[in-house]
């Protein structure tokens, strides 16, 4: 009983000690690829917090004009000015986009358009979780809203593992199990290591259309899969957002984009 006693008592010092080599064992993808970014194009959504910030960060080191694209501009200048400290690169710009209305997206998209003449990388990094029930600006529930509605292009979904961020701000109850075992999850600059893989990796664009986890081309379920699903969410993502339903492919332009 005594020696059962003491190994619960020495176990979170142990997990304290090993959770290093955890985290590491955790997050075994890196990306490697050292090309660099002059005279390119980029923007994050969601990048003034966790892994938007840190791929927002490695975009703008490797010399590409970055537009932070945030719904709270204030911490985005702050973000903005510190990654221009840390990158010595000052194409760090920041402007207003909120998801959850598509008149602000309409609006962004619009300046931008009058700022730029091309766009190199998109990552579509925003997103929220377990959010109390709500709706958007437009009457979309939140999740569907801000994570969905919200191609010579290439697309990859990424899935960055489990990264201790703000995304589980909304339930107390997944901030605590997040408290809990911090020392085992994944830090923002390790979860923007597979977003940095899919943008930055030359010749992945014959893998366009895949899912990456870890660096990875990743597994997903045979519903993942279905085209005849993929085609409905694809016509109803087009009718709740009032725009033809191949607008967005007769607008592709040379770009890759995450999310």
């Amino acid at each position: 009983m005594v020696g059962v006693l003491l190994l619960l008592l020495l176990l979170p010092f142990l997990l304290y000690i090993a959770a290093p080599q955890i985290r590491k064992m955790l997050s075994s993808g890196v990306c490697t690829s050292t090309i660099q970014l002059p005279g390119k194009v980029a923007v994050v959504t969601g990048a003034n917090t966790g892994i938007g910030k840190e791929t927002a960060k490695e975009l703008a080191r490797r010399g590409a004009r970055v537009y932070l694209a945030c719904r709270d501009v204030q911490k985005g200048e702050l973000v903005a000015r510190e990654i221009q400290m840390v990158t010595g690169n000052q194409q760090v710009l920041v402007r207003k986009l909120d998801l959850a209305d598509t008149k602000s997206i309409r609006a962004f998209a619009k300046r931008f358009l009058e700022e730029e003449k091309h766009l190199h990388i998109l990552i579509n990094n925003a997103g929220v979780m377990m959010c109390p029930y709500s709706k958007t600006a437009d009457g979309f529930e939140m999740h569907m809203g801000v994570n969905h509605l919200g191609s010579g292009v290439t697309v990859y979904s990424v899935h960055p593992g489990t990264v201790n961020s703000e995304l589980v701000r909304h339930s107390a109850l997944m901030r605590w199990i997040w408290w809990i075992f911090s020392f085992f999850i994944k830090t923002p600059q390790q979860g923007a290591q597979t977003s940095l893989y899919c943008a930055l990796t030359e010749g992945l664009e014959v893998l366009s259309g895949n899912h990456f986890s870890d660096c990875h081309v990743a597994w997903v379920s045979a519903q993942a899969r279905n085209e005849t699903v993929a085609r409905r969410l694809w016509d109803v993502s087009c009718d709740l957002l009032g725009i033809p339903v191949d607008w967005l492919m007769m607008a592709a332009g040379p770009k890759r984009s995450l999310k």
